[in-house]
């Protein structure tokens, strides 16, 4: 009996089992058509690019030295009798101010001397002007042929003239000497050295000291040659600024001087040459500029117009990937006329608001559409609004019901 049962029961449950199965993968195929599609398109961000005017900034670096050093000398010979408090290393003097005083007496004797010559000169001149009028008047009474130069007094006339202008030559050097017993400061002055003291015995030519001009100074700073072709056009004359970086830092105007005109064959740069004025503030309150001191000179050059601005990073071998209006991937061949930092100027190669990708997909492909990001929010949005909208049939139908 029990056999007869399993052999009936048992093809029930085996047929049971199959149609179970069979429901359970239908109801599973069903549930995966019922999702939705899965969107593979990469998602990239973009942004819209205007072009702009930009200005130019030239930079460079360079030393601060002197437009102007000298070595002082003696002209004159004796006793050094004393020196300007402020003619010690490092110094400063204005210009005009005795810096070394040699013993002037021998000088002022020379002198007395030189103007005593003169006078007797001017004497003799005097008397020989006198003799020489008398003998024009008594030339009257005589026949031509007996007045000659000689009565006339012409020559003694002449030489008394002569003495008169040796004297004067005689007083003006002399005169010239005592004022080269004081050394005086030509210039606002920077003492680097003194080499001389009180009690020594200076000789014509000696060196007494060395001195740089601190009424201006000047900065000579390369200039590459990408940046040649942005100088403005007219440079002399230009305000620049100079700076320097750290605790004590500061800036300073200055004023394009010139430029070197030749290209440095080691470096293949040229130089440029500002001037500071004033650069050791006697005359103002300005911070002081320092001989030595390394600063940054910047200038404007010539202005940029219609260029875009993109991060280095947006540009690879002259290419930048942006999106049609189709939202496909497309790349564009650009023209980089200037690199500023982390920044490249376009010039050529890109269209106003033209979509610019900034997260580029790994391995990007022209013609491959992408997804922006923050669009998706915006269509489920639109896919949600939509759903919500009950169609006039189903409207009729609830009516009715």
């Amino acid at each position: 009996m029990s056999k007869t049962w399993l052999k009936i029961a048992l093809p029930l449950v085996v047929l049971g089992v199959g149609i179970g199965l069979g429901q359970v993968v239908g109801q599973s195929g069903h549930k995966e058509k019922d999702k939705e599609k899965v969107d593979t398109r990469p998602i990239v961000s973009v942004r819209a690019v205007n072009s702009e005017s930009h200005q130019v900034k030239i930079v460079g670096h360079g030393a601060v030295t002197p437009v102007e050093k000298t070595m002082l000398s003696a002209q004159v010979a004796g006793e050094i009798l004393k020196w300007h408090p402020n003619f010690v290393a490092g110094g400063l003097v204005k210009s005009g101010e005795v810096l070394v005083e040699i013993d002037p007496v021998p000088y002022q004797a020379a002198l007395l001397r030189a103007e005593s010559s003169l006078s007797a000169a001017n004497s003799k001149l005097v008397e020989e002007q006198g003799r020489a009028d008398v003998a024009k008047i008594e030339a009257k009474t005589l026949p031509d042929a007996k007045v000659t130069d000689l009565y006339l007094r012409k020559p003694q006339l002449m030489s008394a003239m002569a003495d008169v202008k040796s004297a004067q030559a005689s007083v003006k050097a002399a005169q010239n000497d005592l004022n080269n017993t004081k050394v005086v400061a030509p210039y606002d002055a920077l003492v680097i050295n003194r080499t001389i003291g009180r009690g020594q015995y200076a000789s014509p030519g000696m060196s007494i000291g060395e001195i740089y001009n601190i009424e201006k100074a000047e900065v000579s700073f390369p200039i590459a040659g990408f940046d040649r072709s942005f100088l403005p056009t007219q440079l002399a004359g230009k305000s620049a600024q100079i700076s320097t970086e750290g605790n004590f830092s500061y800036t300073r105007q200055a004023v394009i001087s010139r430029d070197s005109g030749r290209i440095d064959s080691d470096t293949r740069m040229s130089h440029l040459v500002v001037e500071i004025n004033d650069p050791y503030s006697l005359k103002s309150d300005q911070p002081k500029v320092m001989f030595g001191s390394y600063v940054q000179v910047s200038f404007d050059g010539a202005p940029l117009n219609n260029v875009f601005r993109l991060s280095q990073d947006l540009v690879s071998n002259r290419k930048v990937w942006i999106i049609d209006e189709d939202n496909k991937l497309r790349v564009n061949k650009v023209e980089v006329v200037r690199e500023e930092g982390e920044i490249y100027l376009i010039g050529s190669g890109l269209n106003e608001n033209d979509k610019i990708v900034t997260t580029v997909p790994e391995y990007p492909q022209v013609g491959m559409e992408v997804r922006v990001a923050g669009t998706e929010a915006m269509e489920k949005d639109k896919k949600s609004d939509e759903s919500q909208v009950v169609s006039p049939a189903a409207a009729q139908n609830v009516t009715n019901g």
